[in-house]
């Protein structure tokens, strides 16, 4: 199905245009939600901490995971104790609930599980994200909060608006859901704090970022993580992500010789038999939000390279500026 959206947004497919009265249809109410909120007829609720939003104009993964990571270190840093909130997209939730270092990615949603596994973050999931706030500020000591996606969720006020873009595809085919990838138009970052580009080619005024390889570890917690994959075994590549290809070109960036590679939906749900099949004796190896899914019956021979997100020093100085102006005014 991902293959066929692919071809749809990002290789000028013909279907586009008969899907056109749809995306219409879809602008018109996206745009009348947009007014209510700008109108004052709903209202958008207010924090006592700075909210900072990491997400999109476009479906499907650009890195905004990597971003929360990266913004979470830096704010720990910087002396702040950040939460972060998320949809927990793929999963139902009842209401809200906290995410745990032990919980899986089929309750809390693999993006909300691979984040806390990372770093211990206080996160809450749910699909109402001024509840899901609310109760991160009620149950944990947290002065600033991250909400993972919900650039378009204007219930909730923001302080901090990142959108961030995948380098490469960037608009697609520039239509709006569901002829093209867009769910709001490009002139939507004519309003945003800062447009962080993941790889390809940042233009005037966007804020590069490049994801770095920063170790190789097993996909089980029972194995030895000394042994790493060598570059001279016959190595199996599989992604479940928004651009798969990307986590492709990486490993061959590596060195390491790709001896078949398989593309599965983003938030796909694995199972046993069908990633043994795949690797078939040989090295399995996986993206970290993929390896959240599999911990349960990884193999000795499953592994998952982690990557870090890379962004300025000058990037780094304006947004922590801009927060401390934000504390002191909250």
């Amino acid at each position: 199905m991902q293959s066929w959206v692919n071809k749809l947004w990002y290789q000028s497919h013909p279907l586009r245009f008969a899907l056109w009265p749809l995306a219409l249809l879809f602008s018109a109410i996206t745009s009348f939600r947009r007014q209510l909120f700008r109108l004052g007829i709903k209202k958008a609720v207010k924090l006592p901490v700075p909210v900072i939003i990491v997400g999109n104009i476009t479906v499907g993964g650009s890195g905004k995971t990597p971003t929360v990571i990266y913004l979470i270190e830096l704010l720990r840093k910087h002396g702040l104790k950040p939460g972060v909130i998320s949809r927990g997209y793929g999963v139902e939730i009842d209401g809200v609930r906290a995410v745990l270092p032990a919980d899986t990615a089929d309750t809390v949603g693999d993006e909300p599980a691979m984040i806390v596994s990372r770093t211990q973050v206080p996160m809450v999931v749910g699909a109402k994200r001024v509840d899901a706030a609310n109760k991160l500020l009620a149950d944990f000591d947290v002065d600033i909060i991250i909400s993972d996606d919900g650039l378009q969720h204007y219930q909730l006020a923001r302080d901090i608006e990142l959108v961030i873009l995948d380098g490469e595809r960037r608009f697609g085919n520039g239509m709006l859901l569901p002829a093209g990838p867009l769910r709001e138009g490009p002139w939507r970052l004519q309003s945003v704090d800062h447009v962080i580009v993941n790889g390809g080619s940042a233009l005037q005024g966007e804020v590069p970022m490049t994801l770095h390889p920063s170790a190789w570890l097993p996909v089980s917690t029972h194995h030895d993580a000394s042994k790493t994959p060598s570059k001279d075994a016959p190595l199996v590549a599989m992604a479940g992500i928004g651009n798969p290809q990307r986590f492709f070109d990486t490993l061959s960036a590596q060195g390491y010789q790709l001896e078949q590679t398989q593309t599965f939906d983003d938030h796909s749900v694995y199972c046993e038999s069908v990633l043994n099949e795949l690797a078939n004796g040989r090295i399995l190896a996986m993206t970290e939000k993929d390896a959240v899914k599999c911990r349960d019956f990884a193999k000795d021979n499953w592994w998952y390279l982690a990557v870090d997100a890379k962004l300025s020093a000058s990037f780094d100085q304006q947004l922590l500026a801009k927060i401390d102006r934000l504390v002191a005014d909250k």
